[in-house]
């Protein structure tokens, strides 16, 4: 009798020991699945962040691109007054202080030196005239060009040598 007794201990313990290690089976897999959802919810919240940050910096694009032209009106007014005159000072702080403000907000100009050769990624060349300087060298700016964080948004206008 105790013979049988044993081995009916024996096929508990078996039996035990092989739920257990299904158990541990299962165990392992839903924590593999759980570490890997959260990963996956990790990555997909940084990607968020970065769409997020994208989409704030060039959501003003439309109003700034509105704005530039006032900013040109601004230097033709500049251009046209009297030097040293009270309205010209007046003039010119507004224009300053409307550039400030579009500073903070990732505006940029582009910087575009006479006599350098063009660069089509950052000008529009709207005239060739005859020119004693090599072809394709910038001999004026016409209409400054601007970026916003980085992105060219209008393309500086320039007169190029033939």
């Amino acid at each position: 009798m105790e013979e049988i007794q044993n081995n009916d201990e024996l096929k508990k313990e078996e039996g035990e020991a092989e739920l257990l290690a299904k158990c541990q089976k299962e165990r392992d897999e839903y924590l593999d699945g759980w570490k890997r959802a959260k990963a996956d919810l990790i990555n997909y919240k940084k990607e968020e962040a970065k769409r997020f940050d994208s989409f704030a910096k060039f959501s003003q694009e439309a109003l700034i691109r509105g704005i530039i032209p006032v900013l040109d009106s601004f230097d033709l007014a500049l251009a046209t007054l009297e030097k040293d005159g009270k309205a010209e000072k007046g003039i010119y702080l507004i224009k300053a202080q409307l550039e400030d403000i579009l500073k903070q907000y990732g505006l940029e100009k582009v910087n575009i030196l006479i006599g350098e050769p063009y660069n089509p990624a950052l000008a529009e060349a709207i005239v060739s005239v005859e020119s004693d300087k090599p072809s394709g060298i910038i001999i004026e700016e016409i209409e400054r060009g601007y970026m916003l964080n980085g992105k060219l948004i209008r393309p500086a206008r320039v007169k190029i040598s033939k």
